[in-house]
């Protein structure tokens, strides 16, 4: 069951409550709500984390869990998954971004320069904003729904799937009829 599966790499929400730099939200990471392993509280938590981790704006952890606060789902799990843009991931994520944005406004592509600096990006960063904000928009919505449908069909499979196996497993169990 995928239920087990997501336990077993969970932290346990007691472990969270006694951390010193996590007090002062101890009163929420205490909620037994965020913590459910459902189908539904599982997909949603991807909903939420995914599309906090494609929007490009800072503290995307904290935009997660308040998302997975207000939608009542899994706590960790969103959280988690804002890391899906960590340093190595996020510039080509934010590219594709920017590239979906500008193909939605039929915007030309800027090129960038043999050497890519700070400076460079700065300069260039008003001029790009609103084409990576709605490309990452765009994006963070259809990759949220995707997502929290894949889950659904994949939870519902696996559990199909081991009801099945358990009802072969019955019938294997049962002592032959006898015939007199």
């Amino acid at each position: 069951m995928p239920r087990r599966l997501l336990q077993r790499y969970l932290p346990r929400p007691e472990v969270l409550r006694r951390r010193r730099s996590l007090r002062f939200v101890s009163h929420l990471i205490g909620n037994p709500m965020l913590w459910v392993l459902t189908r539904r509280s599982v997909a949603n938590a991807f909903s939420v984390g995914l599309f906090s981790a494609l929007l490009p704006i800072p503290f995307q952890m904290l935009v997660a869990a308040f998302g997975a606060w207000l939608v009542r789902c899994n706590l960790p799990l969103s959280i988690g998954l804002v890391w899906i843009t960590n340093p190595l991931t996020m510039p080509l994520i934010f590219y594709g971004n920017y590239r979906l944005g500008a193909w939605l406004l039929d915007v030309p592509i800027r090129q960038t320069p043999d050497r890519i600096s700070t400076r460079w990006i700065a300069e260039q960063l008003l001029d790009i904003l609103p084409t990576l904000a709605l490309g990452s928009l765009v994006a963070a919505i259809g990759i949220a729904a995707l997502a929290n449908l894949v889950i659904r069909l994949v939870w519902r499979w696996q559990v199909s799937r081991s009801w099945r196996a358990r009802a072969r497993r019955r019938r294997r169990k049962r002592p032959a009829a006898r015939k007199d």
